[in-house]
């Protein structure tokens, strides 16, 4: 899906739900993310970012039935799952100290399949920690491991 048809399928929607928009982009890159800026922020994020995974989860399904050519993408708004994802590196990173210091292995908490694809991706290079992930479902969580 072309960032033009993305831009203007979220636009749609976010109007459709009287949701107030300043400004929809589309970041291309390794993985493509719609950037939302809205005065009406606490509305599309909800507790603990719940509106904004169930916001992901209808713009994806909408996407692959209008286009099923439409590769993955992740809708941020107002950077707040970007800052989410940065604690979530930052916590992996000191918990990754741990484990080199300790040689134990450490779990990180459960997290959703892209939270988990950003760690995985973060240790890729890492000489001394591996990454697996364990568990099912919403208690599907990462493995720090040392090699």
């Amino acid at each position: 899906m072309s960032p033009e048809l993305l831009s203007q399928l979220v636009t749609s929607l976010l109007e459709k739900l009287d949701v107030e928009v300043e400004k929809v982009e589309v970041l291309p890159g390794a993985r493509t993310v719609v950037m939302v800026q809205s005065p009406d922020s606490k509305r599309l994020i909800g507790p603990h970012g719940e509106h904004l995974r169930a916001l992901n989860a209808v713009v994806r399904r909408l996407a692959e039935v209008t286009h099923p050519e439409s590769q993955g993408f992740l809708i941020d708004v107002n950077g707040y799952h970007e800052a989410q994802l940065e604690e979530i590196r930052t916590n992996a990173r000191t918990l990754a100290q741990r484990v080199r210091l300790f040689k134990h292995d450490v779990d990180l908490p459960p997290m959703s399949a892209y939270e988990r694809l950003v760690i995985h991706e973060l240790f890729a290079n890492d000489p001394e920690i591996e990454t697996v992930s364990n568990g099912e479902d919403k208690f599907r969580h990462i493995v720090l491991k040392h090699k």
